[in-house]
């Protein structure tokens, strides 16, 4: 699918991936529930031994190659319920003509911890970032790599819930979680979507 309001020569090289790990800025959201997707893209970076750079849209992004693939990682440079803004610009400069080259990697509240799910549209499930990235993109039909962080106890409200770090027990579960979600962006990428969710859900 092409993205609505591209210009004639909007795009630089193209990837055969990007993958965005969603979170907010700042030291005090660092290692909190929310913040598992930008995790998943510092493991990826240092996997491929590269660093994060500023970026279009106020990204920090990276280029990886892989197999042969280009692969762009990048986290957001603004809140969550805003990543479209920085989303938006990445897709016109490497992938306008298929977002189902894009990947979102986000924490997802409807999955139990530690549980990772590969999908391809479909819903936002109530979650700020996806619900901009929806609205700037004006499409769902990006993949998905879904990271189970679980329900808040009690009457915890959801917002708070995934703002707070985990306690220890839950770190451990998030930290398998995230080496498991960085293994399906490279799957996603080395064999498409469909295989990865066969791997991975």
């Amino acid at each position: 699918m092409r993205l609505p309001g591209r210009r004639a020569g909007a795009s630089g090289s193209p990837a055969d991936l990007v993958a965005v790990g969603l979170a907010n800025p700042g030291g005090e959201y660092a290692g909190t529930r929310h913040n598992v997707g930008e995790e998943v893209v510092a493991l990826l970076v240092e996997r491929a031994g590269a660093r994060l750079k500023r970026a279009v849209g106020r990204a920090l992004s990276a280029e990886v190659h892989l197999g042969g693939k280009l692969l762009v990682v990048a986290v957001p440079g603004v809140f969550m319920n805003l990543s479209g803004e920085t989303v938006a610009p990445l897709v016109r400069r490497y992938c306008p003509d298929d977002l189902a080259r894009l990947v979102v990697v986000h924490d997802e509240l409807d999955l139990p911890l530690g549980r990772i799910r590969v999908k391809v549209g479909g819903g936002l499930a109530g979650h700020n970032g996806l619900k901009s990235i929806n609205a700037h993109l004006h499409s769902d039909a990006f993949v998905r790599v879904r990271i189970g962080v679980g329900k808040p106890p009690g009457r915890q409200s959801g917002a708070d819930y995934v703002l707070r770090r985990p306690g220890k027990s839950d770190r451990v579960e998030l930290d398998i979680a995230v080496v498991e979600a960085a293994d399906a962006v490279e799957a996603i990428l080395t064999d498409g979507p469909e295989r990865a969710m066969n791997r991975f859900n």
